[in-house]
């Protein structure tokens, strides 16, 4: 069984793309649904 869980990070200068493998660090809320940050870029998506 596999699990996964979907977090809404930010992404100030919108420089991550869909499939990036990304780390995230919690912050204080800054809308409805996002309280999470972006902080560093671990693998670059793949293209198939």
């Amino acid at each position: 069984m596999a699990r996964s869980t979907k977090y809404h990070a930010h992404d100030e200068l919108g420089q991550y793309k869909t499939g990036d493998l990304v780390e995230i660090a919690e912050s204080r809320p800054i809308s409805k649904t996002k309280a999470w940050v972006v902080t560093r870029l671990v693998e670059k998506a793949r293209l198939v």
